[in-house]
């Protein structure tokens, strides 16, 4: 398996839709990366969800999941389900955090996600931070669009296993979903796990990457 390392890294953009999103689609790979570098700044923007409890959620379990880290929380009150019916509002949100922070990674929804929030974002994305490395998380759900990824993180079995229990404890919301369970976060991790010879991992889609062969 051919790895790349991030490098000096800076800043993380954390990018989502809905609260939690971000935690199931890359909770362990923040978890690890804040846990390597004290400080990192963090800067994540949820579009729906402001003003209720589900906000509340969001700012206690992204404490949890960027554990010493610089972190700069905005949860939006845009209506779940009909962001593209507010494209340009969700669009002047993302606009406003580019010209804020100039990230050296960005977790945010794939284009191929079948949610047309988390699809609308993921096109956002690049209209805004157009020469930044994304990351595009993947989320289980009942619609089936996990697809081939091509980027993994792998995962510390007790990252993996924090993960599971923080997503748990901090979405009480989302507790009675069928699919939303400790099994169904684990269960994925190990399959992705497999495919790039770890026992745990997230994986990402990637539309464009660069590489250094001098350095």
């Amino acid at each position: 398996m051919i790895g790349l390392g991030a490098g000096r890294l800076t800043g993380i953009v954390a990018l989502a839709a809905h609260c939690d999103d971000l935690a199931i689609g890359a909770g362990g790979s923040l978890l690890t990366v804040c846990a390597a570098r004290p400080g990192l700044r963090v800067d994540a923007l949820v579009l729906t969800g402001g003003g209720t409890a589900r906000e509340d959620e969001e700012r206690a379990a992204l404490a949890d999941f960027c554990p010493g880290a610089d972190l700069r929380v905005t949860v939006l009150k845009l209506p779940d389900g009909y962001l593209p019916a507010r494209w340009e509002e969700a669009k002047a949100a993302v606009e406003d955090l580019r010209s804020r922070t100039d990230p050296g990674l960005i977790f945010a929804p794939w284009r191929g996600d079948a949610h047309q929030d988390h699809r609308g974002l993921a096109k956002l994305v690049p209209t805004a931070f157009r020469d930044h490395l994304t990351l595009g998380y993947e989320i289980v759900k009942w619609d089936g669009d996990l697809a081939a990824p091509s980027v993994y993180q792998p995962l510390a079995d007790e990252v993996a296993a924090l993960k599971a229990d923080l997503l748990q404890r901090h979405y009480a919301s989302q507790r009675h979903r069928p699919w939303y369970d400790r099994e169904a976060f684990l269960g994925l991790a190990r399959i992705r796990g497999i495919e790039c010879h770890a026992r745990y991992a997230e994986a990402f889609h990637v539309s464009k990457l660069t590489v250094d062969l001098e350095n």
